[in-house]
């Protein structure tokens, strides 16, 4: 038996592992193994009030904190019969592009683009594409600002609370914002078109199933339902009946399927499910680039990230607007009753999250979140499946294997404190 074991795997958040037994030419198993331990906060919950809760349910993730956080807040308040006030609303609309717009933007520069240009890092990349590295990482900088105004603080910020908010951003500081957001939009539109022109392999490409929230008749990031890109719109209370958890033997997360067949969550689902809705910039560069290839190649969540980096950077001139046309900044609302059971999705970076929630006397009695990697897992490890094979039938030794399983599994964006580390090729 033959087996090679990649160092780390960098540009992704966490540790896992990836490994592949080949027997000649066939294939024996390609596994995404997720080595994080469990981290046993749906536990920690339970008997905490729903104040506690918010503050710690965030914890799971210091890079979708504030997508945890939204999550944890929509579920709450339908439990407690709250109805938050439209300046809250858009507050949180506000909190959650700035995380999106973070995310993306780091993942698609700094994480994905270096393995596109032949490059082992943005560092790496900075003496021919200085001008790129340093506009994306400023782009991130001013994502990270969001982030901070809106939650109170970068990481785990305490300011959206049940009900509302703590305090209201002053008005100077989201007139920065607004114009902040339209200065990188030229960057935003060059760096979609930079994407888009990359080479991009086919030889593992397959149809799968698409996921995310139903926004309304727009483009956005979540939904008291679920669209499917089979046509079905499904409620998010049954979130059960898309997500399917299931305990798999070589991995601490827990896999999911849909009617028994892997599916994907994420920016590449929101495109593709809802890019006919998207406007202005964003919706040129979907009409201009779109293909069919999105709906069978992972890699393209790459080129949907950066059209939705376009989209969060036109939304966020209005979403400014319409928080300061209200004047007066809303008390928090009240709950309206003690006990209740509620489900909140969202749409995080990375995919299609649920938080849900069974409050009894005024405690959290049971609590159950489904994870967006944990929901791209079986795909993920299909498109490996379908890569190995292809490369073997190419004869391609096994460097360039892992050099591309890394690529499939760095477009997924995995969040694995939230899923890889390391590949190891065995060659029985």
């Amino acid at each position: 038996m033959r087996e090679i074991v990649v160092e780390p795997l960098s540009r992704v958040e966490g540790e896992g592992g990836i490994t592949v037994q080949l027997d000649g030419k066939r294939i024996k198993d390609v596994r995404f193994d997720i080595l994080e331990g469990t981290r046993l906060i749906e536990t920690l919950v339970v008997g905490k009030t729903p104040q506690e809760d918010v503050s710690i349910a965030c914890r799971i993730c210091a890079i979708c904190t504030l997508s945890h956080r939204y999550a944890a807040l929509r579920g709450l308040e339908k439990a407690l019969g709250i109805e938050i006030p439209p300046k809250a609303h858009h507050m949180r609309s506000l909190m959650h592009l700035g995380e999106c717009l973070e995310s993306n933007s780091l993942h698609v520069f700094v994480l994905a683009l270096p393995d596109f240009l032949g490059y082992p890092s943005a560092i790496a990349m900075a003496e021919k594409y200085g001008n790129e590295v340093t506009q994306a990482l400023a782009l991130k900088k001013f994502a990270n600002h969001i982030m901070e105004v809106t939650s109170g603080r970068m990481i785990h910020g305490e300011n959206p609370t049940i009900g509302g908010f703590g305090r209201y951003p002053d008005r100077e500081v989201l007139l920065n914002i607004k114009k902040q957001a339209r200065d990188f939009l030229e960057f935003a539109v060059y760096g979609t078109n930079l994407v888009a022109g990359l080479d991009i392999p086919s030889f593992f490409e397959k149809e799968t199933v698409f996921m995310c929230c139903e926004p309304g008749n727009e483009f956005g990031l979540m939904g008291d339902s679920i669209r499917i890109s089979t046509g079905e719109v499904v409620d998010c209370n049954d979130y059960k009946k898309l997500t399917n958890e299931k305990f798999c033997p070589h991995s601490a997360a827990k896999h999911c399927l849909y009617k028994g067949k892997p599916f994907t969550v994420g920016a590449l689902a929101r495109v593709n499910n809802l890019g006919e809705r998207l406007k202005g910039q964003a919706g040129k560069l979907f009409k201009k680039h779109w293909n069919d290839r999105w709906l069978k190649n992972p890699i393209y969540n790459n080129h949907a990230q950066a059209v939705e980096i376009v989209w969060a950077l036109e939304q966020i001139p209005g979403v400014v607007d319409d928080i300061l046309k209200i004047k007066e900044d809303p008390a928090l609302v009240k709950p309206a009753r003690t006990e209740g059971e509620g489900v909140g999705a969202v749409e995080a970076p990375r995919g299609t999250l649920y938080h849900h929630y069974q409050i009894k006397d005024g405690l959290i009695a049971d609590a159950n979140f489904i994870i967006p990697t944990g929901q791209n897992l079986e795909d993920i490890e299909k498109y490996m499946r379908l890569a190995v094979q292809g490369m073997i039938d190419q004869g391609a030794d096994d460097d360039a294997i892992r050099l591309q399983l890394e690529i499939i599994c760095r477009a997924y964006d995995p969040c694995i404190s939230c899923s890889t580390h390391m590949v190891r090729i065995e060659r029985v």
